[in-house]
């Protein structure tokens, strides 16, 4: 859910900061000056009186006024200092072994110590933010702490040192927020990727990586980033959407979340399709909760960031090859090991390559009820990409024999889509009927048709039902459910 439709200022300072006070300034000569209001000066010079804004009312005391760039390069240096002091005074791979808060004690009780040796003044809320600053650099990411504790980013991207981008409610947004410099920056790379058993390096300038959290971690360095380190953190959070969140922003209607849940406890083999951030793992995520809590479920992806709701659950990760080009593990050998394992279903986090071949095979033979995500624009496309997909294992498989592989392995194809002002939405529900010729038939059973944009340059539309009644009904009924037909009766639902 992590990918739909969330709809989830600096202060100015109020005195001496040229935005209008009368006091003398730069921004009122001549008439104020002399005592005269701006009416009046405008009138004396022969001009109409421009329309003065009231007076900016006071700063609440919890506001602090901006900082200028000299106090910030001071507090910048600051907290280099007292972190330099701190590795000299303690061991900071023995504090590992201590209880956290014991930790965070003595680390406080230390870094107001230094504070009490400088000379420079500092406030007591500078004080304090340089403790958390610190805090961060030593124990979490630095300055990405704040950033990944707040719930309403979905999206942090470090274009360099100094420019790191947020998205919030599906628009993108700077920040504040920035790096000392590109080793600092490398220096926080490489602590995500040390943590999840991965490198980088020159000779392997790219890693995918995972949060302790989940949340999917792209970085790239020189000579393949041009500008420096680079950095792109997908956030899902200690607390993933729910179907009811979905629900909430209309993402897409109950009634279509219904058929769905059917559809994972009828076994039905399930294709999420969409482009990035259209929110394909957060609904896979969703469709998890429907698989009965006694059923073994083996999840395999590059970057772990799963987070599925069963007990039973056996999660496997990818490996790149190690610094002499060996040891890879790529999806493919996993779901080929996942069928040795005795699977009730196997989740494949998105197929991109060969894996989709041996996917296809378990869902004919034995492993219904599996589910994937695929990167396409429309439910036809994902059709094709599978397609493309399963030719890269190297076989010269004849495309009908193909085709009929993919039309009996799958029965449902949803597409997830990220509409225009960032809302996300499922946007098509279309079963797989089987084949005609060498084509593999589909039909649409629930859409959304966009109509237009609101003001505020939403997308605005509403869910149909297209009339047709799925195949799937008897499939679900043998899995005894029941199926109200008059869900499908075409009209506007939702």
């Amino acid at each position: 859910m992590a990918l739909f439709s969330f709809d989830r200022k600096d202060a100015a300072s109020a005195n001496g900061n040229g935005n209008g006070n009368a006091s003398g300034n730069g921004n009122g000569h001549g008439g104020e000056d002399l005592g005269l209001s701006r009416a009046d000066a405008a009138a004396v010079a022969g001009v109409a009186p421009a329309i003065v804004p009231p007076p900016m009312p006071p700063l609440p005391p919890s506001v602090t006024p901006s900082i200028t760039p000299e106090r910030q390069q001071y507090l910048t240096q600051m907290r280099v200092k007292i972190h330099q002091k701190l590795v000299e005074r303690l061991n900071v791979q023995n504090l590992r072994s201590m209880p956290i808060n014991v930790v965070r004690q003595e680390v406080r009780t230390l870094i107001r110590e230094l504070y009490q040796s400088e000379k420079g003044l500092l406030s007591s809320a500078e004080q304090s933010k340089l403790m958390d600053d610190v805090m961060d650099e030593t124990f979490g990411l630095g300055p990405l702490e704040g950033l990944l504790k707040d719930p309403s980013i979905t999206d942090i991207l470090v274009n360099r040192f100094d420019k790191v981008y947020v998205e919030r409610k599906g628009q993108l947004e700077q920040t504040d927020v920035t790096f000392r410099d590109n080793a600092h920056l490398r220096q926080i790379i490489d602590r995500i990727v040390v943590q999840v058993g991965r490198r980088i390096d020159e000779i392997s300038p790219m890693v995918d990586a995972r949060l302790s959290d989940g949340s999917r971690v792209n970085a790239i360095i020189p000579p393949l980033s041009l500008d420096g380190p680079a950095m792109s953190i997908r956030r899902f959070g200690h607390n993933p959407l729910t179907v009811e969140d979905l629900l909430k922003h209309h993402s897409l209607p109950g009634i279509v979340m219904e058929f769905l849940a059917y559809c994972v406890q009828a076994r039905c083999n399930i294709v999420i399709s969409g482009g990035t951030g259209s929110g394909k793992t957060t609904f896979l995520n969703c469709l998890s909760r429907y698989i009965p809590p006694k059923e073994r479920v083996i999840t395999i992806e590059d970057a772990a960031e799963l987070q599925l709701q069963q007990p039973h659950v056996v999660r496997l990760e990818t490996r790149p090859p190690n610094i002499e080009g060996a040891g890879e593990v790529t999806q493919r050998d996993l779901v080929r090991n996942s069928l040795r394992m005795r699977p009730d279903r196997i989740i494949i986090g998105e197929v991109r390559s060969a894996e989709a071949l041996d996917m296809l095979q378990a869902m004919n033979t034995g492993h219904e009820g599996s589910m994937t995500t695929i990167h396409a624009n429309s439910a036809r496309d994902a059709l094709s990409r599978l397609e493309v997909t399963v030719s890269m294992a190297g076989f010269d498989i004849p495309i009908r024999a193909l085709r009929q592989q993919i039309s009996s392995a799958l029965h449902v194809v949803v597409q997830a889509q990220r509409l225009m002002g960032g809302k996300r939405k499922i946007t098509s529900v279309s079963e797989i009927t089987g084949m005609e010729g060498d084509q593999i038939q589909t039909h649409d059973l629930f859409l959304f048709e966009q109509t237009g944009v609101d003001e505020h340059g939403q997308a605005q539309g509403r869910f149909i039902a297209t009339g047709i009644r799925p195949r799937l009904m008897q499939r679900i009924e043998h899995a005894g459910l029941r199926l109200p037909p008059e869900w499908f009766a075409r009209r506007v639902i939702g």
